[in-house]
């Protein structure tokens, strides 16, 4: 009756090798969490970009079909006028406390 069943451990213990090796080894459950978790958040990032991609594609769009997109891009960035406008420039006054320093570095 023993020559019978002696594979039935032979066959456990190997079964028992493989499960560990899925568990534990290189490819193994571990490694599908941290690959899933890493594709998690390459999709995250991916979106990120998407979205910034399509704001810079509208932008593109607007520049190419409209003057106001290029007039207004002009005045702030470059500080372009028009014709007949006349640039006024605000400059607020500075205190004492920041003219201060500048003044007691100036050679006597």
């Amino acid at each position: 009756m023993l020559r019978r069943w002696w594979p039935v451990p032979f066959l456990l213990l190997i079964l028992l090798l493989l499960q560990g090796k899925l568990w534990t080894g290189a490819g193994g459950w571990r490694d599908a969490r941290n690959l899933r978790a890493t594709v998690e958040a390459q999709r995250l990032e991916n979106a990120r970009l998407q979205k910034r991609n399509d704001a810079l594609s509208a932008e593109v769009e607007d520049l190419k079909s409209g003057e106001t997109a290029v007039e207004e891009r002009a005045r702030s960035e470059l500080g372009m006028i028009k014709p007949g406008e006349t640039f006024y420039r605000v400059v607020e006054p500075r205190s004492r406390k920041e003219a201060a320093p500048a003044e007691s570095a100036a050679p006597p």
